[in-house]
């Protein structure tokens, strides 16, 4: 019994002490383990309420394809920018005399910046005495006219938002695009709020008439369904950056038949800039008048027929004569342009694109045709009278 005492002793201890090894070395193993996953979590200890949590985002639903998440991402990261504009008239009652206000009409515009501009087109606000932005948190703004373009059938409105609520659109670049190329474009057709539609670049270079009756050149012509409403709206790329403003269709009807009209972001850049600061496009000036295109047409001229000078102003220090009646009461014809810097002017259009290039205190050299002899004078650009 003694013996078989002494084996049972033996026994438990060596299991004690092979358990206790077998521990150690499981316990240094789990350690190693674990060691670079502590020590990155002890120089960065995570915090429930830290800011740079990434923010919520739409849970896309299965069977999506890339293209389509991207569209949708890109429609969630813009709309923000997007308003919606309704215009109304102020009309007397005729016997109660009482003011009312009518509704005019509704269309579409952008945040331009945190100081509360909004872009859109002329034609959207035109005639109004009222106006309202709406922006897509569904708080409504009594705006104000800052500047107007009909000739590039442009206008800038203001409200008195929140720099917080203001989202502007990232501005892209209109003198890369190619045929072919996908575009989307956002706005409230139908006073159908936040309405997105795609397609491509379907022709560049089109050339569109303002309201002014001026041309706007190197229009976009898109095959994005564009309808009453979606006019002053946004016109982006696949990048979410804008490079036009919806601003015609070309339809019998009416509707969207396929073929739209986007102004080029580069003309909006180009003036938005005057009318925030001018209330309108602050063009470079040769300091005066022509005859529209129809007049020089139906006198059999070409070029542009120069009607009246203004006093003191370059023209006038360069000699330029103008159109005038003589003593007899016969029409005496004055200097008609043909060109400036070599570029032909056949037209007033022409003259008035042609001078948009360059920059007031720029030196241009006017050629023009004087009792049926060409010219050439040279004049120093002014600000527009």
């Amino acid at each position: 019994m003694k013996g078989n005492s002494i084996l049972r002793f033996i026994f438990w201890a060596a299991l004690l002490i092979g358990g206790f090894f077998i521990g150690t070395s499981w316990k240094n193993n789990f350690n190693q383990q674990m060691a670079p996953q502590m020590s990155a979590d002890e120089g960065n200890p995570r915090n429930v309420n830290d800011e740079t949590t990434p923010t919520k985002t739409t849970t896309m639903p299965p069977g999506l394809n890339e293209g389509e998440k991207a569209t949708i991402r890109l429609f969630e990261n813009s709309a923000p920018s997007v308003a919606y504009i309704t215009t109304s008239q102020l009309r007397q009652d005729y016997w109660t005399r009482n003011v009312m206000e009518i509704p005019q009409g509704s269309g579409s515009g952008f945040v331009w910046d945190k100081d509360g501009h909004v872009i859109t087109n002329y034609h959207v606000i035109q005639g109004a005495d009222k106006a309202q932005v709406t922006l897509a948190d569904r708080t409504t703004w009594d705006a104000e006219l800052i500047g107007a373009s009909p000739e590039k059938d442009l206008a800038v409105l203001k409200i008195d938002a929140p720099k917080s609520t203001l989202r502007p659109i990232p501005v892209g670049s209109s003198d890369n695009l190619l045929v072919g190329q996908s575009v989307l474009a956002i706005g409230n057709p139908f006073g159908l709020d936040q309405t997105l539609t795609t397609g491509i670049i379907s022709a560049l270079g089109r050339e569109i008439k303002s309201v002014s009756g001026i041309p706007i050149r190197d229009v976009i012509q898109s095959d994005a369904a564009i309808n009453p409403g979606n006019s002053g709206g946004p016109l982006l790329n696949s990048s979410g950056e804008l490079i036009g403003v919806n601003t015609a269709i070309y339809s019998p009807s009416g509707a969207s038949a396929g073929i739209g009209f986007s102004i080029p972001v580069d003309v909006v850049k180009w003036a938005v800039p005057d009318l925030i600061k001018y209330g309108k496009i602050n063009r470079p000036s040769l300091g005066i008048e022509v005859a529209n295109a129809q007049t020089t047409q139906r006198l059999g001229l070409r070029g542009a027929l120069i009607t009246h000078v203004i006093d003191g102003s370059a023209a006038e220090q360069a000699g330029l004569q103008p159109t005038y009646r003589d003593r007899s009461g016969r029409i005496r014809l004055g200097d008609a342009i043909i060109g400036i810097n070599g570029e032909k002017v056949e037209s007033s259009n022409d003259l008035i694109l042609i001078l948009e290039k360059y920059k007031i205190g720029d030196t241009v050299k006017v050629k023009l045709l004087r009792d049926e002899r060409e010219q050439e004078v040279t004049v120093r650009l002014e600000g527009s009278k």
